[in-house]
């Protein structure tokens, strides 16, 4: 029997005179919404359908609420003469009703314009390139110091926005104000897929609902969905359409259900498709290029590369770590000074230029670790495995080996592409523990005892220098075996070894990044540190002022000196706040290409050229140093694009943007296991010290959990308290109490689940006790706790 047997043939059409005459003549006929309803299995597809009923077009109101955006041959005419000027609009995570553009090509002075107010921001969008008219002077502002989140529920007030723009609006000093400006039109729009929850609408069967991005920084977006309902309590994905002039929010649609809230794979997924990291498995193609399995070192591999598996190579790294890029070794020669060697994974040698391979590695730029999850630049077969510089296993590496005297003085140095067999893999404890001991004294403890003491020198020698040793609230999880939930958080302990790990790299990283800029001086892929704007600083001299100690910052060696005499005996956790505060004060380190570039430096390492070589398993960027410095000594032929500088340039935008988006992913994914953390551990009470000052809130770091976050002063329906916000020292009065930056307080912690959309860890105030505002330690927040305690007793 022929398959057309079992056809059926039904008419879909929106016609109603055509559907009555297919009916007639027995032909069964839908409209495009009765045959898409029927689809049951596939619910979102209604969703898609085009809105044809008359009631879609209600969505904006017939106010006119924004000014109309010029069209793009105005705006390039404007630009042009300087009436106008183009940049990117980069949105305000604190407060939602100011943005700064950033300024494309203009000197470094006036790069940024201040945004304040719906109808200035005018329907841009974070990360728009967009168009700007700068504001006569008298109507300029200054940054607010206000925290503004848009929590209105299908809220159309505008009046009620203009009330809140007027809180920005504070008498400041003449020197704090801004150039400030508008949003006349869009040069691009940046839209992507927005991952985030529905805020379902108070109207019963309404289609329109608010679409809450997890990104602060993106508005609220109206979309229309039949299954509000199923969408409730789940992480969705939503795109922009358009955005009136005469709507508060954007329009958009619905595009996919990631699953639920707080469930850990879902909030895992949402966290790496908002900062964009490329986390699909490897494809077959990529794979293809793998080495086939047995793999041996073979004469072909040796050819143009030493043997030096004979010499007692380790590698020092964090317990658990597969990945291992780095070994390193030291010994003594006949003439009495020392050999030392760091030896990195040859990479380059297993992925080629130009195939499926590099170039999914060069899109992925840099393995991201989450804290339960690892995501690879590589495959796994080079990242944990033969790329790996495990012990007792042949691996081939790139070599860059020193003769230094032993006040660790360079005398000689080289690079070899090698053969190597690591003779073991330690943890820095391990190695800490085998320097210490004295019961210990084979090859292995001396090599590191000798490199141990190099280290020492070499980092006396960089700070003397002007070297910044700058300090982050590094944490830790503990997981539960079973659950693989955090029962633990602590702040990481750094020991001697991981500084000696760190000195052999720095200066490996240095002395290529010298030799490949020697051979290639137009197209070196380097990395340089900018030093920060004096405006930067600000709030680290204030800071320090309020504490009766002087921050000099005008350049990295005296800051560097009065970050070390920056001391308080009877406060002395004072110098790690000063050090965390100077590195908010930084600019970002970037990849350039030399060609393109003449300020090589780097600021924090006081370094005049660097580059990275010592981690190729997880950066690509140290791949290509490994092509450029293998045909820097003729291990290895060129290739077109390695010799191309624009193409370079390029490449490093690339990795800049990737290794900021790994960055802020990594932030968040320990923010979240943080949450799951506090939801187990219930309230806590802990001391902390306030690192910034707000006009309705202090931001405090928490030393036990490495843990930051902000306590509000004013709270919704409750009366509000007499705040008086000083820019100038700064500091913060409420009531007769007066808070400085570097404070010491003690706060509530607890999970606010009563937004699930953002769960946040909550912070309220314990001591000072300021009336109306502080809290008992042992007080529960009602409004907090109480829905998960009904929930407990459901499950009881």
């Amino acid at each position: 029997m022929s398959a057309e047997n079992h056809l059926q043939v039904i008419f879909i059409t929106n016609d109603k005179k055509n559907k009555e005459k297919a009916i007639e003549e027995g032909i069964p006929a839908f409209t495009c919404e009765e045959y898409v309803k029927s689809l049951t299995a596939n619910p979102e597809l209604i969703d898609r359908l085009a809105c044809l009923s008359e009631e879609g077009n209600e969505i904006e109101s017939g106010r006119i609420i924004f000014s109309e955006h010029l069209p793009l041959s105005k705006l390039q005419q404007g630009i042009k003469s300087g009436t106008y000027l183009q940049g990117t609009f980069r949105a305000s995570r604190e407060n939602y009703l100011e943005a700064t553009v950033w300024v494309h090509g203009d000197t470094e002075e006036e790069k940024e314009i201040i945004l304040q107010g719906l109808k200035n921001l005018n329907r841009a969008i974070h990360e728009d390139i967009v168009a700007v008219e700068l504001l006569p002077k008298n109507q300029w502002v200054a940054p607010s110091s206000v925290v503004l989140h848009d929590e209105g529920q299908n809220e159309d007030d505008v009046e009620k926005e203009e009330e809140r723009e007027r809180i920005l609006k504070t008498a400041v000093n003449e020197k704090m104000l801004k150039p400030t400006g508008r949003v006349v039109g869009i040069i691009k729009r940046n839209w992507r897929p927005y991952c985030g929850m529905l805020s379902k609408s108070d109207i019963k069967e309404s289609r329109r609902h608010l679409f809450t991005p997890a990104d602060r920084r993106i508005p609220r977006i109206r979309i229309e969905t039949r299954q509000a309902s199923a969408l409730e309590g789940r992480r969705i994905i939503v795109a922009i359409d358009g955005w009136p002039r005469n709507s508060r929010y954007p329009n958009g649609h619905f595009v996919k259900n990631l699953g639920d809230v707080g469930d850990k794979e879902t909030e895992t997924e949402v966290l790496l498709l908002e900062h964009d990291v490329p986390h699909q498995p490897f494809s077959q193609a990529v794979l293809s290029f793998l080495p086939k399995m047995p793999w041996s070192i073979t004469e072909k591999d040796m050819k143009n590369r030493e043997d030096l598996r004979h010499l007692c190579v380790c590698s020092v790294d964090p317990p658990g770590c597969t990945d291992i890029d780095d070994a390193l070794h030291c010994r003594e020669l006949e003439n009495g000074n020392l050999e030392v060697g760091v030896h990195i994974a040859d990479v380059s040698h297993f992925i080629r230029p130009g195939n499926a391979l590099d170039q999914e590695s060069a899109r992925r730029g840099t393995t991201v670790y989450l804290c339960e999850k690892r995501i690879d630049m590589v495959p796994e077969l080079l990242s944990s495995n033969l790329c790996s510089l495990r012990c007792n296993v042949d691996r081939l590496a790139f070599s860059c080996i020193w003769e230094m005297n032993h006040n660790a003085e360079i005398l000689k140095v080289r690079f070899t592409k090698s053969a190597i067999n690591s003779k073991a893999s330690l943890t820095y404890a391990e190695a800490q523990m085998r320097i210490d001991s004295a019961a210990m004294n084979d090859d292995i403890t001396t090599s590191l005892r000798g490199l141990n003491k190099l280290a020492k020198i070499l980092k006396k020698r960089r700070i003397e220098k002007g070297a910044l040793t700058l300090s982050s609230p590094e944490v830790r999880f503990h997981m539960d075996s079973e659950t693989h939930d955090p029962i633990d958080l602590q702040t990481k302990e750094l020991r001697e070894t991981n500084s000696m790990v760190e000195e052999f790299m720095l200066l490996a990283n240095i002395s290529v990044a010298k030799k490949i800029h020697e051979e290639f001086s137009e197209h070196a892929l380097l990395r340089k540190h900018p030093a920060p704007p004096p405006s930067n600083y600000e709030i680290l001299v204030k800071a320090a002022k309020s504490k009766n100690l002087e921050i000099k910052t005008d350049t990295a060696k005296s800051l560097a000196d009065s970050l070390d005499r920056a001391d308080s005996a009877t406060f002395p956790y004072l110098n790690t706040l000063l050090r965390i505060l100077a590195t908010r004060c930084m600019m970002q380190a970037v990849y350039f290409c030399s060609g393109m570039d003449n300020d090589f430096h780097h600021y924090g390492l006081a370094s005049p050229i660097y580059t990275h070589f010592t981690s190729p398993i997880r950066r690509y960027a140290d791949i290509i140093v490994h092509r450029l410095l293998a045909v820097a000594i003729g291990a290895d032929c060129t290739y077109p694009e390695l010799t191309d500088k624009h193409k370079l340039a390029d490449l490093c935008k690339n990795l800049n943007l990737r290794h900021k988006m790994a960055q802020y992913a990594q932030r968040a994914s320990v923010a979240f296991h943080t949450q799951l953390f506090f939801k187990s551990k219930g309230i806590v009470s802990e001391e902390a010290y306030i690192l910034f000052v707000r006009k309705n809130a202090i931001v405090v770091l928490i030393p036990k959990y490495g843990l930051e976050g902000t306590v509000f002063f004013e709270e919704k329906d409750k009366p509000k308290p007499t705040l008086i916000y000083d820019d100038e020292i700064p500091s913060l009065k409420i009531e007769d109490t007066v808070f400085h930056i570097f404070d010491k307080v003690k706060v509530k912690i607890m999970l606010d689940s009563s937004n699930l959309q953002h769960q946040k860890i909550r912070m309220s105030l314990v001591e000072p006790q300021i009336r109306g505002i502080s809290i008992s330690a042992d007080t529960p927040n009602m409004d907090i706790d109480e829905p998960e305690r009904k929930k407990k007793k459901c499950e009881k």
